[in-house]
């Protein structure tokens, strides 16, 4: 008998078979084969663990009797053996005059199923967005050193405009973004910037960015990071094609384009900053139309260059009011690389400001929360860092 309740067990001069789990057990010895072959078989039931006491005697003598030997020439031809069967064992320890209660089986233990527990799925590692604008000039080794950052840090690089100086031409990808930011152009979202407009439609920009840049001639487009929504806006507002106001082609893609994707997270990207305290270019009132549809749909995060300073907001309306609860954080970044501007009077609800340091910033998003990390090059000593959680 082989599977569970059988135990085999060999050596000597035979082989010895305990069958079964029940008190009269089955046992046959089967003698080493010769010119005679011996079989014992009998039933050996347990006499004194499951026979009451009046009966055991007749227990006794029942497997006595019950035992015989078999010596039996063995036949020509294949070894047979042939079982002889006892029944007078079985009499005795079944008899209606001494009845032997049978003994209740043993409750079946089921072996305890194998745990399985259900495989939570891993949290998708955050998404990190890295980058800056005003980049690559000729004239500056700044690009080179935010390139270093960049190439130390994983994720989507994004820039925000006017990526190559002074007029965005082909020659100025080729000669100044080309050999520094170029080297990772293969995981780049671009922004386009007004220096990239000083080349007639911003053609080159498109050439050099290719599909990574959106739809050509638009400026403007979405994608994802992990599980935030990225949408980059075209503020250059006199250049895209129906501006930037209300009912403009650019406003209406894009609240159908937040409708369609309704993320719990959205940060959004241009290059002119609706808020900024720099002294160099004002506030670009211009694009609050968009700013307003942005606030509308409860994006946390809008990014913006165009001055060349590090500057960061608290949660405020399209008009400049505080609003922890709603307010979109807005963060100018337009550190990397281009020559420096110095600031002017502090602008409302503006809590850090640099304007002498070349670096990028790096975005860690969350499934609902999102941390900021601006990246000084080497040799800075600013750093700017936080946390945020989403609407």
């Amino acid at each position: 008998m082989t599977g569970a309740g059988a135990r085999r067990q060999g050596g000597g001069h035979g082989r010895h078979e305990i069958e079964g789990e029940h008190p009269a057990i089955h046992a046959r010895w089967i003698g080493r084969p010769g010119p005679t072959s011996e079989v014992r078989t009998g039933l050996l039931p347990d006499c004194t663990r499951f026979t009451p006491p009046a009966a055991r005697d007749r227990c006794r003598d029942g497997v006595r009797r019950g035992v015989r030997h078999d010596h039996r020439p063995r036949p020509a031809g294949p070894r047979r053996v042939l079982p002889v069967l006892l029944v007078a064992a079985l009499a005795a320890c079944t008899s209606p005059s001494a009845p032997a209660p049978t003994a209740a089986p043993a409750p079946a233990v089921a072996s305890p199923a194998p745990t399985v527990s259900a495989a939570t799925p891993a949290a998708p590692a955050p998404a990190v967005l890295i980058g800056a604008g005003d980049i690559a000039s000729c004239d500056s080794d700044g690009d080179s050193r935010t390139l270093a950052l960049l190439r130390r840090s994983p994720g989507t690089v994004f820039t925000l405009g006017d990526n190559a100086y002074p007029d965005g031409s082909r020659r100025d990808f080729r000669r100044c973004y080309g050999p520094t930011w170029g080297q990772v152009k293969a995981r780049t979202r671009p922004v386009a910037g007004n220096h990239d407009y000083r080349t007639r439609g911003a053609a080159p920009y498109f050439d050099y960015f290719g599909a990574a840049a959106g739809p050509r001639g638009r400026g403007y487009y979405s994608y994802e990071a992990g599980a935030w929504h990225v949408v980059v806006l075209n503020s250059n507002c006199t250049a895209v094609p129906g501006g930037c106001g209300p009912g403009s082609a650019q406003q209406r893609w894009l609240r159908a384009d937040l409708a369609a994707h309704p993320a719990v997270c959205t940060v959004a990207m241009m290059h002119s900053p609706l808020f900024t305290s720099a002294a160099t270019h004002p506030p670009a009132t211009e694009v609050r139309p968009l700013v307003r549809t942005l606030y509308d749909a409860g994006v946390e995060l809008m990014l913006a260059g165009h001055n060349h300073v590090y500057e960061r907001f608290a949660p405020q309306t399209p008009t400049g009011r505080r609003d922890p609860a709603r307010g979109i954080r807005a963060i100018v970044v337009g550190t990397g690389g281009a020559a420096l501007y110095p600031f002017g009077r502090p602008a409302p609800n503006s809590q850090v400001r640099d304007d002498d340091t070349f670096g990028v910033l790096r975005l860690t998003l969350g499934r609902r929360s999102y941390r900021w990390d601006f990246l000084s090059v080497a040799g800075g000593d600013f750093t700017d860092s936080g946390t945020g959680d989403c609407h």
